[in-house]
């Protein structure tokens, strides 16, 4: 026996307890042995068990639990555990699935090998000043292979991260990414001559916001100029006070709207209440929006265009028997509110060009077949399952048509729209991929969207601002562990299974890797990260710094 040592070990099944271990060791070759149950039970250095490492693990990343709910939680099981400690658990669950999908890249690379090989999608994220979280992910098993935080997504920098990739998992069938420019530059260095495509959704979008921007902003101006929006909210509030809390009146203009029938006795406040009605119509663009955001969703001409609508309702009233019926003032003194804006002449060229451009640019959404004008699915569109042969003829056509009409080609925005789509064809439609498998010849179709790591960056996003309880993440980015991403994989089953290797629990499987290599790992991984040193913290906020470091510069 060598010597005896004691340690504090928390777990979930028995919550805080001391344990004494006995070293031995064999005098003749120094071999010490140490206890094998608390090697299972908890890390080298580590009070908290394996089993609450992975409970804050799923807790903060799979189900989004803020601290204090986790605190909350781990109490019932007399658990004791900080804010602090809550996120250092956190990057050490982090660290220890890293660990753990590293040492299982040769049965990932099988794995997607048995499918025919792998599509990698690259795409990143960054909010303010941050980092870009940049992640490489396998389009067919969406299992995401490799992240990186970088100062920007700039080629030098990302292809040392590509070549890593291609190291570890041999070169994709094809890739799928942006219109990023070091994007492209770095894919064309590292993989040359592999098919290579960009997300339809990132074009589309591209070219709408070069082919909108302008006049969008114009006319969002203009609007703002015009101060109708404050004008008929301070109408509506009037109305609103008016008319009172009269429930009989709002159900009978709801059997009006839904049957066409009324009580006489509520036709003296239905005036009123139909220009209440129409102006809160007006502002309820969202209502008209498909969630896919500029360039898709318009709502200052959403609301242009139903503020047209009510004027167009209004005029032949007004020129019948409205101005004889006081009742009908409201509506009255609600049409010259909106005269206003159908007289601005700065206001309707801005709307009669805008409407021209969102004509062109519906039409090659259809081409595309995404994010098309009824479609309801937002962000997570990933086009309609049509044939890419019929896209492309489709695209063609449009190519062609647009050349073809004099109120276009002649014009600089649809020059440099057919400029970007003649640039980028190459890149926009992929031929099924004929790859040999251990089950025979296969076509493998890459898929037309990055919407898989899009979505996968939304929802961190989402899960983070639950969590934090604040809107900007830019902190969270600076100090998050590189390889965060790769808790998106403990969603697939096939995933799991090869990373535990055996083993039939996370906590089973993190027993196995070598605790003092996770030590090394989460050290190097805490130094990267750009928070700075605490004293450091310290130093800079000394009255009269520069006063001081003179003398030492002088020294």
């Amino acid at each position: 026996m060598l010597k005896t040592r004691e340690k504090k070990v928390v777990t979930l099944d028995i919550g805080a307890f001391r344990v004494k271990e006995i070293i031995w060791h064999r005098p003749e070759d120094k071999v010490l042995y140490a206890s094998q149950e608390l090697k299972a039970l908890t890390p080298y250095r580590c009070t908290f068990g394996y089993d609450v490492i992975v409970y804050v693990g799923y807790a903060l990343f799979v189900h989004s639990w803020s601290d204090r709910e986790i605190t909350k939680a781990l109490a019932q099981r007399n658990i004791s555990i900080s804010d602090r400690e809550i996120s250092f658990l956190g990057k050490k669950f982090v660290t220890y699935l890293a660990m753990a999908h590293r040492e299982s890249r040769q049965q990932i690379r099988r794995a997607m090998a048995v499918r025919g090989g792998y599509i990698l999608h690259l795409d990143g994220t960054c909010e303010g000043d941050s980092p870009h979280l940049c992640s490489g992910l396998d389009g067919m098993t969406e299992i995401v292979l490799d992240n990186v935080k970088l100062p920007s997504e700039k080629a030098e920098l990302l292809v040392p991260f590509l070549r890593q990739i291609k190291q570890q998992y041999g070169d994709p069938l094809a890739l799928v990414h942006d219109m990023g420019k070091g994007i492209l530059l770095a894919v064309g260095e590292v993989f040359p001559g592999k098919p290579d495509f960009i997300c339809h959704f990132h074009f589309l979008r591209d070219i709408g916001k070069d082919l909108l921007e302008d006049p969008y902003q114009r006319l969002r101006n203009r609007i703002q100029k015009l101060n109708i929006r404050t004008l008929l909210r301070q109408k509506a509030k009037a109305l609103e006070k008016a008319m009172g809390a009269n429930d009989k009146a709002v159900q009978a203009l709801k059997a009006g709207v839904q049957e066409g029938k009324m009580e006489f006795s509520s036709f003296h406040r239905m005036p009123a209440l139909v220009a209440f009605t129409m102006i809160h119509w007006a502002f309820d663009t969202s209502g008209q929006g498909k969630g896919y955001g500029f360039p898709f969703d318009l709502p200052p001409l959403v609301f242009y265009q139903r503020l047209q609508r009510v004027y167009s309702f209004i005029e032949p009233l007004r020129h019948s028997f409205l101005h004889r019926n006081k009742s009908y003032r409201p509506l009255f003194q609600l049409f010259r509110l909106i005269n206003r804006v159908m007289e601005d002449f700065p206001l309707s060229k801005s709307v009669a060009q805008m409407e021209e451009r969102v004509e062109v640019f519906e039409k090659l959404r259809r081409a595309l077949r995404i994010a098309l004008p009824e479609g309801k699915k937002g962000l997570n569109d990933d086009g309609e399952d049509t044939d890419i042969k019929t896209i492309k003829e489709k695209v063609e056509a449009f190519r062609e048509q647009i050349r073809a009409d004099s109120r276009f080609s002649g014009k600089d925005p649809y020059r440099k729209m057919m400029k970007q789509v003649d640039t980028y064809w190459e890149k926009l439609f992929a031929d099924p991929i004929a790859v040999d498998t251990p089950k025979g010849r296969v076509f493998i179709q890459p898929q037309r969207t990055n919407n898989t790591l899009e979505r996968f960056f939304r929802d961190f996003k989402r899960r983070n601002r639950k969590r934090s309880g604040t809107v900007s993440l830019t902190k969270t980015l600076k100090t998050i562990l590189s390889d965060t991403p790769l808790v998106k994989n403990l969603d697939n089953e096939e995933y799991l299974s090869i990373i535990l290797g055996g083993c039939h629990t996370l906590e089973e499987r993190f027993a196995k890797i070598d605790s003092h290599m996770v030590l090394e790992e989460f050290q190097k991984a805490q130094k990267k990260s750009e928070r700075l040193h605490p004293e450091l913290k310290k130093i800079i906020r000394e009255p009269e710094l520069l006063a001081k470091l003179k003398p030492l510069l002088a020294a």
